[in-house]
């Protein structure tokens, strides 16, 4: 099957997006792909913040994007757009750092005020840079999901847990429907 890029562009080590995310991560393991998780935030901070495209930590997530075929983004809103930190690697990435990926945008937040930050703040930068196909994404409200007391993963609410799982499987369906960049179908 693909290989998927699943990435949190929280600033948080204890995240509720980068929980989400491992827990789809598995959802799309059990599927048959290849998941490798990145959480921005462990990338070095002077490397984002001074743009050093050079820096070995850059230049392997720079080389994890490449082999990826899909990549799931996850990022908290802040002030109605995605985080700085994601900002600040999709920045250091190739213009065309997408092409020919499917890509599923996800956030999180504690306002459905924030709920149109995937469409008119993160849509637009992933669609620059060049993306086969961006799946429909979604946005979770920070109270439907619970961190579990042993931190042995979250809980979703139902309905959040349904649909969540639906988005999942679309674009687990289109990284299936790829076809090589220039044919037509």
């Amino acid at each position: 099957m693909a290989t998927v890029l699943s990435v949190s562009g929280s600033p948080s080590p204890t995240s509720r997006t980068a929980r989400l995310l491992r827990d789809l991560d598995a959802r799309l393991t059990a599927q048959g792909h290849e998941v490798v998780p990145l959480d921005v935030r462990t990338l070095p901070p002077e490397a984002l913040l001074h743009a050093d495209f050079g820096h070995p930590a850059i230049v392997a997530a720079t080389e994890l994007f490449d082999r990826a075929d899909g990549i799931v983004i996850g990022t908290p809103v802040y002030k109605a757009a995605y985080s700085g930190l994601l900002k600040s690697l999709l920045d250091l990435l190739p213009q065309y750092a997408l092409t020919g990926k499917t890509v599923l945008p996800l956030a999180t937040g504690g306002t459905t005020a924030h709920v149109l930050a995937i469409d008119y703040a993160l849509r637009p930068v992933l669609a620059s840079m060049g993306p086969a196909h961006i799946t429909p994404g979604w946005f979770v409200l920070d109270q439907h999901i619970e961190v579990r007391r042993d931190d042995s993963g979250i809980v979703l609410e139902p309905g959040t847990r349904e649909a969540l799982e639906q988005v999942v499987d679309q674009f687990s369906a289109a990284l299936g429907d790829r076809e090589p960049l220039g044919v037509v179908a």
